[in-house]
């Protein structure tokens, strides 16, 4: 959620993996990728566009 907060545009699973210090790799970004799924399923994290997410205003 980190990222998030510091980031002022939505982010795709890569820049995620990238922020995180993550080897950018397909596995690594599937998984983050399915991670921000399910959060913004739960409504912590709005997805904007498909596969960009950032935090929902409130």
């Amino acid at each position: 959620m980190a990222v998030f907060t510091a980031a002022d545009h939505p982010l795709r699973a890569r820049q995620v993996c990238e922020a995180m210090g993550l080897t950018v790799a397909p596995n690594n970004i599937n998984n983050i990728r399915l991670k921000l799924k399910r959060l913004a399923d739960r409504g912590i994290l709005a997805e904007t566009e498909q596969g960009l997410f950032t935090q929902p205003r409130t």
